[in-house]
């Protein structure tokens, strides 16, 4: 397994289709956002969508950007976009797109970066930490929480 970047990938038709082909509706509506050149207008400019994958095969993907669904904030980096297929669920595939987020935020100085969700339980396997409740997009109330790089 190895984590590239989308943008930086010779076959992205091929890994587009394969992110369209997720059972989540916020990885059907980051497909739509990649196919229509506007990703960047959602999650600002720079944003990295990394792709966890084994030959041929999308296991896992997330962003990392400058927003998310969190919006009227200071806080900066964004982990989003966090899906793993089912059939590769429970092999700690997230931790494998969080050790690349920990090197590209190293490499920025970044030491800190920030995921909303409404689980419980899943990021703190990884080391994250409850931040506090933050009104989404929608108004709905969030978790956030915060992934530190030391």
């Amino acid at each position: 397994m190895k984590v590239i970047n989308y943008f930086d990938c010779d076959n992205k038709e091929h890994w587009l289709e394969q992110i369209g082909g997720s059972d989540w509706g916020a990885g059907k509506f980051m497909y739509s956002l990649l196919k229509d050149g506007r990703l960047w207008e959602f999650v600002g400019d720079n944003a990295k969508v990394l792709l966890l994958v084994e030959g041929d095969e999308l296991i896992s993907f997330c962003t990392y950007a400058q927003k998310d669904d969190i919006r009227d904030t200071d806080l900066k980096p964004w982990i989003g976009f966090v899906y793993t297929f089912p059939h590769r669920r429970g092999q700690h595939c997230v931790g494998k797109l969080f050790d690349a987020i920990a090197d590209i935020a190293r490499a920025e100085n970044v030491r800190q970066a920030y995921i909303s969700t409404d689980h419980t339980g899943l990021y703190e396997k990884y080391g994250c930490e409850f931040y506090r409740m933050m009104p989404d997009i929608e108004g709905k109330m969030s978790r956030v929480y915060v992934k530190r790089f030391e």
